[in-house]
């Protein structure tokens, strides 16, 4: 009989702990940032007669904060909805950027920096900001 008492009441205390288990989903706000904007070709300029192009983007919501702390991604589109992700060969033309406080710099320059490369082409450029804990 203490055995049965026993087992029924384990059982009751499973029950009701099994029960009162509630499960919650947390989802964190997305705050993530896309900006999209356009080069013109007159935009790429040189200082070493054409062995490294630079484009500057102003990028207002790349504070302070933003520039230490979240994940800075930069696409190029040379062909309408197609992008390329920086760093890129494309062409034969080496693609990289930096990124400070309010800005993002794009490079084009050969894959070892020594030739002259070709004035970019126009392109779409598309910048996003990945938030980070």
């Amino acid at each position: 009989m203490k055995k049965i008492l026993s087992t029924l009441c384990v059982a009751v205390i499973v029950l009701f702990t099994a029960t009162s288990c509630k499960k919650e989903t947390v989802v964190a706000p997305n705050n993530n940032l896309t900006i999209l904007t356009n080069l013109s070709s007159n935009s790429w300029v040189t200082t070493d007669n054409g062995k490294t192009y630079s484009a500057e983007i102003n990028v207002p919501e790349l504070d302070s904060y933003a520039n230490d702390h979240a994940g800075v991604l930069v696409y190029l589109s040379f062909t309408n909805g197609v992008w390329e992700q920086v760093p890129e060969v494309y062409n034969g033309t080496s693609y990289s950027f930096t990124h400070n406080t309010g800005k993002v710099v794009l490079y084009a320059q050969t894959y070892n920096g020594l030739q002259t490369v070709a004035r970019p082409a126009a392109a779409g450029v598309k910048i996003v900001l990945v938030d980070s804990n």
